[in-house]
């Protein structure tokens, strides 16, 4: 029994890398994050001259930034498109492993816990299901392949 608890164990570690890393890789497939950051700014800083010149009344300002609407809501459809195409890549990933990870494992304890946690741990005092693990696992994993790939977890504008 205790063979097989550390495998699933780590069968689920090991599927929630693959899904880390995958998804990180698609998204800097798709994603140029030069470019989204670029936008990024340009949106940003139409809408501060909007608000500012909203709030100071500038009627000559608001008609100029009026003709630059139509170019922010286009990056901003892009940016959506972009990201509607790598979220459904990765819930279809998540959603394929998570299948068979249930499929296979269900409701066996699939790590042990070297104290009791309420509300969370199995019918043994000691153990932890299939859904719990995999939290800590995406956790662990995600910042794992973040390192091995170099890339942030965040996305923050660089300061000025």
């Amino acid at each position: 029994m205790t063979d097989s608890v550390f495998l699933y164990s780590i069968a689920v570690f090991a599927a929630s890398f693959v899904i880390a890393m995958i998804s990180m890789i698609i998204n800097q497939r798709l994603l140029n994050q030069e470019q989204v950051l670029e936008w990024r700014r340009e949106i940003n800083l139409w809408n501060e001259e909007k608000k500012r010149s909203e709030k100071l009344g500038d009627k000559k300002l608001l008609a100029k930034l009026k003709r630059r609407e139509k170019r922010i809501l286009q990056i901003q459809s892009r940016m959506l498109k972009k990201q509607m195409i790598i979220l459904f890549l990765n819930m279809a990933l998540f959603w394929g492993i998570w299948q068979i990870l249930v499929f296979y494992l269900g409701n066996k304890p699939v790590a042990y816990l070297p104290f009791c946690i309420p509300f969370i741990s199995g019918t043994s005092q000691y153990t932890l299901n299939l859904f719990y693990w995999y939290i800590v696992c995406s956790l662990m994993s995600t910042i794992i392949a973040s390192r091995i790939l170099r890339v942030p977890l965040t996305s923050s504008l660089p300061e000025k």
